[in-house]
């Protein structure tokens, strides 16, 4: 995603290299004198939320879930209990298509070393078995975490930026800056006050938008497979993986999510990659604090007696773009 605002003031713009992306916060700055000084705080956070749930560090709280939680429960600060439990939660809700115990699958399609290959039957079937919700247990009471099956690993990479980004905007809200467009990378932004203009990327060709929206108060995911993809025997083959299957997701080119939170919208834009048009239709309809925007196959346009057009000022509730495969 692209932005530009259309406010009149001046911007200043804080940057920082954090879970291998930049974080920007922009903000107008004659308006706000102390925004540097709670920009800087703020991106402290996001360093913070990184040293949290990387399972690259071996000083990090999931690092050590990973490492134990088979053998016993393992106590947990609420804030992550609690970002666990709404990720249980969604994957209960989207009946599996965004799951936080699938970076075994996503590890056996190489992708976490931006080397993608075809996994052996074995090795499919082994991560297969090594992953899913069902088997973290949650106590709320004691706030803790454990797995019924050794061999559960935890991984945050479909939501820590939209998280990092919510913890973020709270410390810069409490410094009294309110009107700001934070972004985690080029997939997910948050934008408080109006009049954030952002573009959307064609998931197919570099350099073009599929769609520019106004944003005001609501932050925005998208997934796609435009950069991290591999083709084998003629197929092309996502970095998205359905942890349904443990196969790469097909059917959508890039899926894009409005929502109230970055933490919603980035699990969301994952989940409504894997489920496809129609079941984000059905998504959205019991939803209505959500948004989407699906780029799709051309074949794949679906009938929208089961989607679309419920307006909201500039936005869709469940809009779908039509795309050549090419």
């Amino acid at each position: 995603m692209t932005w530009h605002s259309s406010q009149e003031s001046a911007l200043l713009a804080v940057k920082r290299r954090a879970m291998n992306d930049d974080f920007e916060v922009s903000f107008p700055r004659q308006e706000f004198p102390q925004g540097t000084a709670a920009a800087l705080d703020a991106l402290d956070e996001i360093e913070r939320i990184e040293q949290l749930l990387s399972v690259f560090r071996f000083d990090s709280q999931v690092h050590y879930i990973n490492l134990t939680a088979h053998e016993r429960p393992v106590r947990l600060d609420k804030e992550l209990f609690d970002l666990i439990a709404l990720c249980v939660q969604l994957a209960q809700e989207t009946d599996g298509a965004v799951d936080i115990t699938s970076g075994s699958l996503w590890k056996i399609w190489g992708f976490a070393r931006r080397q993608g290959r075809i996994p052996s039957a074995d090795e499919l079937n082994h991560a297969r078995e090594h992953s899913g919700y069902q088997f973290l247990e949650l106590d709320e009471t004691t706030q803790t975490i454990r797995f019924k099956k050794q061999g559960i690993e935890l991984n945050f990479g479909c939501v820590g930026k939209g998280f990092a980004l919510d913890i973020a905007a709270k410390r810069l809200r409490e410094h009294a800056v309110h009107r700001f467009l934070f972004s985690g990378g080029l997939s997910s932004m948050l934008a408080s006050g109006r009049d954030w203009r952002i573009g959307i990327a064609h998931p197919l060709r570099a350099g073009q938008r599929l769609q520019e929206l106004t944003l005001y108060d609501v932050a925005v995911s998208t997934s796609s497979s435009q950069k991290q993809f591999f083709r084998h025997g003629g197929h092309r083959y996502s970095h998205l993986i359905d942890p349904r299957t443990g196969q790469p997701a097909e059917g959508v080119f890039s899926a894009t999510v409005l929502a109230p939170t970055a933490t919603l919208a980035e699990l969301l834009s994952t989940a409504f990659f894997v489920l496809g048009a129609e079941k984000t239709a059905d998504y959205c309809s019991t939803h209505p604090e959500i948004s989407a925007i699906l780029a799709i196959p051309t074949e794949n346009v679906p009938d929208l007696k089961f989607g679309t057009l419920k307006p909201m000022g500039e936005l869709c509730h469940i809009e779908f773009k039509s795309i050549p495969d090419s």
